[in-house]
């Protein structure tokens, strides 16, 4: 059953109960990874495993997002400034426990690259954050194939 998140903004990427950051170098430069973050949208589906369908929504501030396992998201786009972040928060979500969530990619030049930054941040039921903890590991090993797929994608 889906249900409202609390609204939150980019601020909560830095202050939430939970939050997990990963990295990894890419060989994209940041300009080519921020339009296939932000411009792309459909595109994630092609490239992030986890990802069955990514797309814009209402006047292309909000998103449509379904998982893998069946998790359905809708979201708003919270910060969007090319090449360094593109940043989203979840409205509503079919996960049990969770209260509120965003997700932000720093992007920042790295050689003729870029480094990419994803943090995951989250607020819920103790239960979800305990179980948001665990699967760190899951987590950070999704985002480094993801991002190692779309630097493929980028290079090709």
């Amino acid at each position: 059953m889906a249900h409202q998140l609390r609204a939150v903004g980019l601020e909560f990427v830095e202050s939430a109960p939970v939050r997990l950051v990963f990295a990894r170098e890419m060989s994209a430069p940041p300009e080519k990874v921020f339009h296939a973050l932000a411009e792309d949208v459909p595109g994630w589906a092609e490239w992030f495993a986890a990802v069955t369908l990514a797309r814009l929504t209402g006047d292309g501030t909000t998103r449509e997002i379904r998982l893998r396992g069946g998790g359905r998201f809708q979201e708003t786009i919270i910060a969007a400034k090319e090449p360094e972040v593109y940043a989203y928060r979840v409205d509503v979500a079919n996960v049990p426990g969770v209260r509120a969530l965003a997700e932000e990619w720093r992007l920042t030049p790295s050689g003729a690259g870029t480094r990419v930054r994803w943090t995951f941040a989250a607020d819920g039921t103790a239960a979800f954050r305990a179980v948001a903890r665990l699967a760190a590991p899951g987590l950070g090993r999704a985002f480094r194939d993801a991002a190692g797929a779309l630097d493929r994608r980028l290079s090709s």
